[in-house]
């Protein structure tokens, strides 16, 4: 009865550490993120950023069946897609870097240019420039068809020397 009764103990103990360990949840690897954009005051867009509506002028217009559709503008970014034949073939934007300093670091080694500006691959579907050190242009290819060769051509499209002179 004594052994029945120790190994019944044993095994509610064991399933109780079970349960307990297995509830307890290691920190994510962005928990100290998520605290500091959400302390108190935090924000994730500075006063000093050009608002959304500013960059659609710089945009480039709808040429040789492709229409630009915008799809988001807010303080520091706005965003379009780029159609063709009814098709998403690529996504358009324009963002302040103001708001992540850090975008600017990787056009510091860039050897290519589009239009006098800095121009960087990413990865093997997005291009960017950087304008006045500030604004960063860049495509993202949403379809094979929509090459490298074609971001280079659509980035040149913009106003860029438009949008170095926003202060």
């Amino acid at each position: 009865m004594i052994l029945r009764l120790r190994n019944a103990l044993v095994a509610c103990l064991l399933v109780t550490l079970l349960f307990v360990t297995s509830c307890a949840k290691a920190p994510s690897q962005f928990s100290q993120a998520q605290k500091d954009s959400t302390a108190r005051g935090a924000t994730a867009v500075v006063k000093e950023s050009t608002t959304g509506g500013t960059f659609n002028k710089y945009f480039p217009n709808d040429s040789k069946g492709y229409n630009r559709v915008y799809t988001q503008e807010k303080k520091g970014f706005a965003e379009a897609k780029l159609k063709k034949d009814g098709k998403d073939v690529a996504v358009i934007s324009i963002s302040d870097t103001v708001n992540n300093p850090s975008a600017v670091a990787k056009f510091k080694l860039s050897k290519d240019s589009i239009g006098g500006y800095p121009a960087v691959s990413q990865g093997t579907t997005a291009t960017a420039v950087l304008v006045n050190e500030r604004y960063q242009v860049k495509i993202l290819s949403r379809d094979p068809s929509f090459t490298e060769a074609d971001r280079k051509a659509w980035l040149a499209k913009f106003d860029l020397n438009g949008l170095a002179k926003l202060k």
